[in-house]
């Protein structure tokens, strides 16, 4: 359910603008995304699992809140993320 450190570390090497980059609205995007993708996987085998749900609740939200606020400051970061994360249609 978790993200592994390594796995952490090639979502902040592969989304960060510069070196040393972990706070940036993308790198935060796409380490939420792969803690939802995780918790998606782990609702399949336990769908009663209510209180690992709210906190799933509250990553989607985070994570929307950060793209609204990235679409606000520059429209092309913003596209280019959500292409590399895939995550709208």
């Amino acid at each position: 359910m978790t993200v592994t450190a390594e796995r952490k570390q090639e979502i902040i090497k592969d989304n960060a603008q510069a070196k040393g980059d972990t706070g940036s609205p993308e790198v935060q995007v796409a380490i939420l995304t792969e803690r939802i993708r995780n918790l998606t996987d782990h609702f399949k085998a336990n769908h009663k699992d209510n209180h690992s749900r709210r906190g799933l609740l509250m990553m989607v939200n985070k994570r929307r809140s950060l793209l609204a606020y990235l679409k606000k400051i520059d429209v092309e970061r913003y596209n280019g993320l959500i292409q590399k994360l895939g995550l709208r249609k």
